[in-house]
């Protein structure tokens, strides 16, 4: 899994994800996996998606996860009474902003890329869009 080694507080409050990323484009690869709506995402959910992404493309291609997931959220046990205390940490999650560019692919071919990411885009639990580099114009 991945998360982060270390983090300021041990416990944060987890927040709302909320918001458009306006800005957010594909950077390092030719196609992308581009959230349609704000949510958060786990740790579990986001390597679901990236081993099926990296079993579709095969050694072919290389792959970008552009989000991490940084927020520990805590839990208490079922049947646990109220107080004494925040729960240990059960879990960590990131939050996505609608517009966001989550996965980035390049070295595949656009049918590949786009069946790849669409089976990565399954193990999610939003609404996403395949889209691709824009190409410059030329003068």
């Amino acid at each position: 899994m991945v998360h982060s080694k270390r983090t300021k507080y041990r416990k944060y409050q987890k927040g709302r994800a909320k918001g458009v990323d306006p800005r957010s484009d594909v950077h390092f690869g030719s196609y992308g996996l581009k959230a349609l709506e704000a949510s958060r995402i786990t740790e579990k959910q986001l390597e679901a998606c990236r081993v099926a992404i990296t079993r579709k493309i095969k050694k072919i291609g290389k792959i970008w996860i552009r989000i991490h997931p940084d927020i520990p959220v805590s839990a208490k046990p079922t049947e646990v009474r109220m107080g004494k205390g925040k729960g240990a940490i059960d879990y960590w999650m990131c939050r996505v902003k609608a517009g966001k560019v989550m996965f980035e692919i390049d070295g595949v071919s656009s049918e590949l890329a786009k069946k790849a990411l669409i089976l990565g885009a399954s193990k999610l639990p939003i609404a996403t869009a395949f889209i691709m580099k824009e190409k410059p114009i030329a003068q």
